[in-house]
């Protein structure tokens, strides 16, 4: 039961359509069955389906429409593209000047017609009508090819499949023999996988709701909903998963952790998942791993010429730490393996430390961290060591035993990456000495400290030129005059970009090289806004700076900017 369902029962209530006891066994019937309210209400025979959606719809002063009537124009059709369309469940009926009127069968559901505003850019206004003549329009006006994850839902009848059956559970392997009651929802899983692929998403949720089993894809950055599979499904689909990356299907109470390898269109992938119980069943998370995608070169990240150089300069010292800080999901993974693409060469021997191994790289030593069996990060720096290496990464930088050791490694004539989760480069230094480095180690050892963000590229198939808001000049604050009367772009939305106006992402860099003035301040334990100022004064650009450089040459948006850098300082 939710708080829109008494809110429904209010409103049936008030216009007499049904009486306090009927409410009261409604809602009884959804708390134990878990059933939508106003199905629950047509199977009781207390209200037709249609005069429930009328009395709805005239709370919210919406029109109730005949679509099995109402002919619609090309031009009206053409207006919301197939993949919005169905991924809302929505039918466009009628336009007027820039107001777009749509079908809708959830008077309630504000939250869609907000989403469509956004993703339209226009006005849009709600109609009522019952969902199978929405679904009618839906394949009437939209014909789909077969091969998509709607159209798997819609294969998937009432009876396919209610729970895990025993062959499911026993399912190991492809050349293991499948029932038929099976078969629906591996084809299922993997189409789910296949279309995450296709559509570039780095993440996968399978989130159970209290109604619903949602699906979402993490594109550029930006978490998307796709179709959802009906929540009778939810146990079936989770146990696959499971399946596939070797988890315990009995266990359901603990978190677990598993990977699957696949290859999809010729691509190896692999498959991080991990399960979280939750109040309504297991929550599933698979991050998508593209072995081939991430050899990036330093250009691709989104370096501009001059920022480029110095950054080549660092990487290409002969001892030293170069730091890449940032948030979870920022991009530093993918940074440090372009570094290490960028300078493997035969004569140089690379060992890395990670928790995991994201991505196998031809010539690199390789070392998977398990703390289990006491393979730990700084158990594994202490024994390569002893293997002679040029080049030293370091996953991340968790603790005082491994900051040490990574310091004292490169103060002996190792080059060391690694990360740090702060906010800025500056913090990076006032960091390692919370962590319990010496001051005079930091200082000695540090050649570098890059700080960076992911921003969404705009599409180049629908770009266009446009005038900044009154509220971005607002929040850009001393940078409004740089912006004021330059051109600026954005994404229109297209069917290249799924209609986002992005496609892609690349960094925003601040990057602060360490010279012998900042070498004795940080050996003074000078504060990380005293270090911030000075890296100022050298010419180091924020994060902020650099993102309006980028959005000026046409490379990402305003918005864009704003968003992953508002609580950049604007010194």
């Amino acid at each position: 039961m939710t708080a829109n369902d008494e809110y429904v029962l209010e409103i049936l209530e008030s216009v007499g359509l049904i009486d306090h006891r009927q409410a009261a066994e409604a809602l009884q019937s959804v708390e134990e069955k878990d059933r939508d309210l106003i199905d629950v209400l047509v199977e009781m025979g207390v209200a037709k389906k249609m005069d429930i959606l009328k009395a709805l719809a005239g709370q919210f002063g919406m029109e109730i429409i005949d679509l099995s009537s109402h002919n619609i124009p090309q031009d009206v059709i053409d207006s919301v593209p197939s993949d919005v369309a169905r991924r809302y469940k929505v039918v466009p009926a009628y336009r007027m000047d820039n107001t777009l009127t749509v079908a809708i069968s959830d008077p309630l559901d504000v939250e869609t017609l907000d989403s469509l505003r956004y993703v339209l850019k226009c006005n849009v206004e709600g109609a009522v009508a019952p969902p199978e003549q929405i679904a009618a329009a839906l394949n009437e006006y939209y014909p789909q090819s077969g091969g998509a994850v709607e159209t798997m839902l819609e294969e998937i009848t009432e009876g396919s499949v209610a729970v895990p059956t025993t062959a499911m559970q026993e399912l190991i392997g492809e050349d293991v023999e499948v029932s038929e009651a099976d078969a629906p929802i591996i084809k299922l899983v993997s189409l789910v996988i296949l279309e995450a692929f296709r559509n570039r998403a780095s993440d996968i949720h399978l989130e159970p709701m209290a109604k619903k089993f949602r699906i979402r894809y993490r594109i550029d950055g930006v978490l998307h909903e796709v179709e959802s599979p009906p929540k009778r499904l939810q146990a079936a689909i989770v146990s696959r998963i499971k399946i596939m990356s070797n988890m315990s299907i009995a266990e359901k109470r603990i978190p677990q952790d598993g990977r699957i390898q696949i290859n999809v269109m010729g691509r190896d992938l692999d498959l991080r998942v991990s399960t979280i119980p939750t109040n309504h069943g297991e929550s599933v998370v698979m991050r998508i791993l593209d072995k081939e995608g991430l050899m990036l070169g330093l250009p691709q990240l989104g370096f501009l010429s001059d920022d480029q150089q110095t950054f080549e300069r660092l990487i290409g010292m002969s001892d030293g730490i170069l730091l890449v800080t940032g948030p979870t999901g920022s991009g530093k993974t993918t940074t440090l393996y372009a570094c290490l693409n960028q300078i493997n060469r035969p004569d140089r021997k690379i060992i890395t430390v990670e928790d995991p191994v994201e991505y196998q790289l031809s010539g690199v030593n390789q070392v998977h961290v398990r703390s289990d069996i006491g393979l730990t990060f700084s158990a594994a720096l202490r024994s390569i060591l002893r293997q002679a290496p040029n080049i030293i990464m370091i996953g991340e930088i968790r603790d005082m035993e491994t900051a040490e050791i990574a310091v004292n490694a490169s103060l002996t004539g190792h080059l060391v990456f690694s990360t740090l989760h702060t906010n800025d480069a500056p913090s990076a230094i006032t960091r390692m000495m919370d962590i319990g480095v010496k001051p005079f180690l930091v200082a000695s050892s540090t050649r570098g400290i890059m700080a960076q963000r992911l921003v969404r590229k705009i599409c180049s198939s629908c770009k266009e030129e446009y005038q900044p808001s009154d509220l971005e000049l607002r929040l850009l604050g001393p940078h409004a005059e740089q912006v004021r009367e330059a051109k600026l772009y954005r994404g229109a939305g297209c069917a290249n970009c799924s209609h986002t106006g992005y496609k892609g992402r690349w960094g925003v860099f601040e990057i602060f090289a360490i010279n012998d003035e900042v070498r004795h301040m940080i050996y003074e334990q000078v504060t990380a806004a005293d270090l911030r100022r000075k890296a100022r004064e050298l010419g180091m650009r924020t994060l902020r700076e650099d993102g309006l450089r980028k959005a000026l040459a046409g490379m990402t948006t305003l918005q864009e900017i704003l968003r992953v850098t508002m609580g950049d300082a604007a010194l």
